[in-house]
């Protein structure tokens, strides 16, 4: 143990989204929760420490939670929407970085997305 304080799930997603080199990200609020946004648009909240909703794509959606149902979940509130639940405590980083770059392109602003892919994304 080294005596430093536990990583929060929101310093996780910042520090990931900073690794990633994902341009305009906006620390905000959703339903009076922190949450990530691009262009004023949510790609990521903060449900709690164990759990984050991920903003992608419905055929995105229903392949992970297929793929890996350990790692990625839904609940009646979430059914019909772009968004899947995801369990913190068993996604590797390297994984939450990929799925948080997947929900922050489905959601930037196309200057932003096209700046981006110059950059050689």
């Amino acid at each position: 143990m080294t005596g430093e304080p536990a990583e929060d799930a929101m310093q996780r997603l910042l520090r990931l989204c900073t690794a990633a080199g994902l341009p305009g990200v906006e620390e905000g609020t959703s339903y009076g929760k922190p949450a990530l946004k691009v262009g004023g648009k949510g790609f990521t909240g903060y449900r709690d420490e164990a759990v984050i909703p991920l903003r992608i794509p419905m055929e995105q959606k229903e392949l992970l939670l297929q793929a890996a149902p350990e790692i990625y979940f839904e609940t009646d509130h979430y059914k019909g929407w772009p968004w899947v639940l995801v369990r913190l405590d068993v996604i590797s980083d390297d994984e939450l970085r990929q799925r948080l770059v997947d929900a922050w392109r489905f959601r930037a602003p196309k200057k932003l997305l096209a700046a981006w892919y110059e950059d050689g994304r």
